[in-house]
């Protein structure tokens, strides 16, 4: 490979690891993975959640890239709005989850955690659910919905993304590197966007329990909204017309 060739792989490789950080900026991937992230009262645990996501996300992507490249097996719109329809259901089932949580009876209790001889408070809010064991810090582990969530987004966002790469790229090894830096992109900038959406729902745990309720509202309200909004574009207006 000569220099022209180096410089323009490692500016499509740079390309795609762009992309993939704005991809995770996409309104349904925040809708989804903010219902998530909203019940965590740690910014790290919300970080996490963001890259098991985008784990999942580059795990779909890997996979249909072995589909379409290497199988040569053509993603059709059609499919590509059936995939994008089930994202929408999907976010309407993450916001009415969340909403029968608090409707169900949210309540606010504290109670001391002790480590060694030092004692310390948490003010929490719960839903009726299972209590995770005290050395959890109330959930910190992660479990398999963020990595579904982000396989869910990943197969329906492939048909675009893998058209971009069957036009551009000649090699099948450069194919599957593309979607794997556009995969470590994504992971990043779920991470950081994880991060950031987390910030309200752990600035309130503690101190604004009832607001920590409302901020957790918002995000079933958008995720619901937004996938009703999704059924009707994709489903109603689009699909079956």
């Amino acid at each position: 490979m000569g220099m022209t060739g180096f410089w323009s792989t490692v500016s499509l490789l740079g390309v795609g690891l762009v992309f993939g950080l704005k991809h995770a900026l996409d309104a349904d991937h925040l809708a989804a993975v903010s219902t998530i992230v909203s019940e965590r009262k740690s910014v790290r645990s919300a970080s996490l959640i963001g890259v098991v996501w985008g784990i999942g996300h580059t795990i779909s992507l890997l996979a249909a890239g072995i589909v379409v490249i290497v199988l040569h097996v053509e993603i059709g719109a059609r499919t590509a709005q059936v995939l994008e329809l089930g994202v929408a259901i999907m976010l309407i089932g993450l916001g009415a989850n969340t909403l029968r949580k608090l409707v169900r009876g949210a309540r606010v209790h504290v109670h001391v955690h002790q480590h060694g001889q030092r004692a310390h408070i948490h003010v929490h809010v719960h839903d009726g659910s299972p209590e995770p064991s005290p050395h959890t810090h109330h959930g910190f582990r992660i479990g398999a919905r963020p990595l579904i969530i982000g396989m869910v987004h990943g197969l329906a966002g492939s048909a675009a993304l893998m058209l971009l790469v069957l036009t551009t790229i000649p090699s099948p090894l450069l194919g599957f590197a593309y979607v794997l830096v556009f995969g470590l992109g994504s992971i990043g900038g779920m991470l950081f966007m994880s991060a950031l959406v987390s910030l309200p729902a752990h600035l309130t745990a503690n101190h604004f329990a009832r607001a920590n309720v409302a901020v957790r509202a918002v995000t079933g309200v958008f995720s619901l909204g937004l996938g009703a909004f999704m059924v009707y574009q994709i489903g109603v207006a689009g699909l079956f017309l």
